[in-house]
């Protein structure tokens, strides 16, 4: 009867067979997968590390840039007060050289000034002593008169352009008494600085008048001992 039943036949082998090479396929699929993600998650890693790096040096870099750019500017800081230390000095070096030229005019317009007066002094005192020479010519017979007769002596006043005049012979109570004027000839207008003893300074005036006017040196100490006699008595 077992021999008359039918022969089923499941498929089982080729079931195992096929569930067994899915499994396999399975497996390797996972394992390709796991393999997968873990080369993904080693580069990311490395990705990471390497962003992490660059960042590392880029900040580097940044930090060494801002360092430079610090040091820079405090280098166009330090120029630039250098030159303004620079544009100050060359600014007070030109102030002093215009002063040095201002003062420079006026020394050489002082000294133009000076030279003129020196040359203007000059012929003065030529024809000064032109005209005493002349007039010396003129007067040396007289002031022998004078001298001899009338008692003059004529001194020296301590100084270049000054005589003294002393007369005696003008006190007729006491003959020998003395009587002095000095005559200042430094200047174009002749002039007595001091006499003695004290006279009226309008006819001394008056005789001085006289002679700048005339340079006649005669007339003129005839009137001071008149003018020292009235004086006198």
């Amino acid at each position: 009867m077992a021999d008359s039943l039918p022969n089923i036949n499941f498929g089982f082998d080729d079931l195992r067979e096929s569930m067994a090479r899915f499994t396999d396929r399975f497996d390797e699929f996972i394992a390709k997968g796991r393999k997968r993600v873990l080369e993904e998650k080693n580069q990311f890693r490395i990705n990471v590390a390497e962003l992490q790096e660059d960042q590392r040096m880029k900040a580097k870099d940044i930090e060494i840039l801002t360092q430079k750019s610090s040091h820079h500017a405090a280098a166009l800081a330090a120029q630039e007060a250098e030159t303004a230390d620079m544009q100050s000095a060359i600014a007070a070096i030109a102030h002093q050289r215009d002063q040095h030229a201002q003062h420079r005019d006026h020394l050489r317009s002082e000294i133009a000034t000076y030279n003129k007066q020196i040359s203007q002094r000059k012929a003065a005192q030529a024809q000064h002593a032109k005209e005493m020479e002349s007039q010396s010519r003129l007067n040396t017979p007289e002031l022998d008169f004078w001298e001899t007769y009338l008692g003059l002596r004529i001194e020296g006043a301590g100084q270049a352009d000054r005589l003294k005049f002393v007369f005696t012979n003008v006190d007729e109570r006491e003959w020998d008494n003395e009587t002095w004027f000095e005559l200042d000839t430094s200047k174009r207008e002749y002039s007595v600085v001091g006499c003695r003893p004290k006279v009226e300074d309008s006819d001394v005036e008056a005789c001085l008048e006289r002679l700048n006017e005339s340079r006649d040196i005669g007339p003129f100490l005839k009137g001071m001992r008149e003018v020292f006699s009235r004086a006198m008595k």
